[in-house]
């Protein structure tokens, strides 16, 4: 276990996701300044109305993308490891605590779930138009890293944060990925529907 710096946020960052965070009051400003220096890791935890959550992300920065003669940074920032808060510390201006890691559950993952959760992906991104890079179907987070790459709302993305078996992260993507495919060709298929009636009212026959 040891001390890490929090940044308590209204976003989760899962393991390999890239986040761009503008970075403007003083505390924080300091936590990344020292990261940078130190060239050392934050938290990034999620925060809500209902409070912090105990489980979050190693946070790296890989990339400084503006600073302001005011102190205000732009910054992309890497998910890394998760972590559990076991103890808040204080001492600092920004939030500390004493976390340890959050390893895996030993066991094993079905192949056909894996190539399932790469087929949704693959689904998503056709209908979205994108063009991913190659996934590899035997990753050991791979359930991470195809749920990085997609926008998800901040719930869904804790629990899967928060779940300590890859087969379980897994079906718990497929079924996310397939909801923002149908919720995408939902809105296509209304949008048509809207351009069609419209067509129709300015038609002069």
């Amino acid at each position: 276990m040891e001390e890490l710096g929090l940044f308590p946020l209204g976003i989760v960052l899962l393991p390999s996701e890239h986040v761009p965070l503008h970075i403007f009051e003083p505390r924080y400003r300091e936590l990344i300044s020292e990261c940078l220096e130190q060239q050392q890791e934050f938290g990034l935890i999620y925060a809500d109305d209902d409070g912090v959550r105990d489980v979050g992300t190693r946070a790296r920065v890989i990339e400084v993308l503006e600073e302001f003669e005011d102190g205000r940074l732009n910054i992309v920032v890497e998910g890394g490891e998760r972590f559990r808060v076991e103890q808040l510390t204080h001492g600092r201006s920004f939030m500390t605590a004493v976390v340890a890691e959050v390893p895996d559950a030993v066991g094993s993952v079905d192949p056909d779930t894996a190539a399932q959760a790469v087929r949704a992906f693959r689904a998503l991104a056709a209908v979205a138009g994108a063009e991913p890079d190659e996934v590899d179907e035997t990753t050991a987070q791979l359930s991470f890293e195809l749920a990085a790459q997609v926008e998800l709302p901040p719930e869904p993305k804790q629990e899967l944060l928060e779940l300590d078996d890859e087969q379980a992260r897994l079906e718990l993507v497929i079924g996310l990925l397939d909801s923002v495919r149908e919720a995408l060709l939902a809105a296509r298929e209304l949008s048509e529907h809207a351009k069609t009636n419209g067509a129709r009212r300015h038609d002069p026959s």
